[in-house]
């Protein structure tokens, strides 16, 4: 005797560049989530290859290790990308924006 065996089914959805605009957030927070994102994974990048306690990068960037746990942790909602930006300076890292139309259109509108 054969069971037969129901799969349930998925829905797969392709990814954007941007996870929290998939996610539902609107664009401009979406694009402001995504930019801490990244800058929070630069610094526990940055804080791994140092290979140090939360106590020492506390230390070095004369901040509470709590707040070293928070970032280490991705809380992105404590820290604001001025923050973010001023801790990655204090890492001695330089920081070079790329700002690139998203829409072909908007360009053609533009004032020439």
């Amino acid at each position: 005797m054969v069971l037969s065996q129901s799969h349930p089914t998925h829905d797969i959805v392709i990814a954007q560049d941007n996870i929290f605009a998939d996610l539902g957030f609107s664009e401009e927070e979406a694009i402001n989530l995504k930019i801490r994102a990244d800058l929070m994974l630069e610094l526990r990048s940055f804080i791994k290859r140092q290979d140090w306690t939360q106590k020492k990068a506390a230390e070095f960037f004369k901040e509470t290790q709590p707040r070293i746990c928070n970032l280490i942790n991705g809380d992105i909602h404590r820290f604001s990308i001025d923050k973010l930006l001023i801790m990655l300076n204090q890492a001695g890292m330089a920081i070079k924006f790329e700002i690139l139309p998203i829409d072909k259109e908007v360009c053609l509108r533009w004032p020439q």
